[in-house]
């Protein structure tokens, strides 16, 4: 597979975090989920991407360029949205559009026009009197108007109802259809993962989690249940993030430890939800 994008060992140190030898990649054509905790390190790794921020050390490969040596087409590459709008808020669509076409030299008008009438975008309002929703469908105009490779999502679907979340995941399922491009998702919202991710990277205290395949992720631990009397030494070790309950403890396991449980432990197939709350608990539990 050809990579859209390569993270290579890079490391950046502020004062009180850092981000340490991250490194993966992501093919063309796939969606990845970039996740963890609030001050886990997400946005610092995506605004190293982006090139808002320069890495202390490593390397990051766009599309086959790099910032350092091709500034331009490496951010030409990039498609990004946020939490929040970063249009200014005095400003209706069809300044935003000039905008957009002044600064853009690939940015596609009559492409934008479409997207803008077929979301219904009220033209002839201000930025700030939009929803949440519709100032999100408008950075998404914008993205889809231009020629980009790689759609970097930090947090956008925070605060959107239902059934707007589930318009932005076929958004992003169309935008990475023709196998050209890809998307690095970072989202609290986890039950969105479940349905779009190829790949989910989980990240803790500036450092690597888990990084796989999500269906590999699934596969390589089970969700188990039981009483704690039945514990023992061996298992103990080997069990991830116990949380005792009024019905004894649930925990996560590698599915390759299978042979330390007895019957009478209860055995499910956890979701990526669980798997990163029991890693996270087993994380703050050493940290005691």
């Amino acid at each position: 597979m050809e990579e859209i994008l390569i993270v290579d060992n890079i490391s950046k140190h502020y004062n009180d975090f850092t981000l340490k030898d991250i490194s993966f990649t992501l093919p063309k054509g796939y969606i990845m989920g970039y996740i963890g905790q609030n001050g886990a390190g997400k946005t610092t790794t995506l605004n190293l991407i982006t090139g808002m921020c320069k890495s202390d050390s490593g390397t990051i490969t766009i599309n086959g360029e790099t910032c350092s040596k091709n500034p331009i087409a490496y951010k030409k590459s990039i498609g990004y949205i946020g939490d929040s709008s970063y249009f200014p808020v005095t400003m209706k669509i069809k300044e935003i559009r000039t905008i957009l076409k002044n600064f853009y030299p690939d940015f596609d008008k009559d492409k934008f026009d479409q997207r803008v009438s077929e979301w219904n975008l009220p033209v002839n309002k201000k930025i700030a009197d939009f929803s949440r929703g519709m100032k999100v469908k408008l950075m998404f105009a914008a993205v889809f108007a231009r020629d980009t490779k790689l759609l970097i999502l930090d947090e956008a679907t925070n605060g959107l109802d239902t059934v707007m979340r589930a318009d932005i995941l076929k958004l992003l399922q169309e935008y990475i259809a023709d196998g050209e491009r890809s998307v690095l998702f970072s989202t609290h919202i986890l039950s969105d993962l479940e349905q779009i991710a190829d790949y989910i990277f989980f990240i803790n205290d500036g450092k690597k989690i888990l990084y796989d395949m999500k269906d590999e992720i699934l596969e390589n631990f089970l969700l188990v249940k039981g009483d704690l009397n039945e514990i023992d030494q061996n298992l103990t070790k080997e069990l991830i993030g116990i949380e005792k309950n009024q019905f004894g403890f649930e925990a996560i396991l590698p599915t390759d430890k299978a042979t330390l449980l007895s019957k009478n432990f209860i055995l499910e197939k956890p979701n990526i939800d669980q798997i990163v709350i029991h890693y996270i608990r087993d994380i703050q539990s050493k940290q005691k």
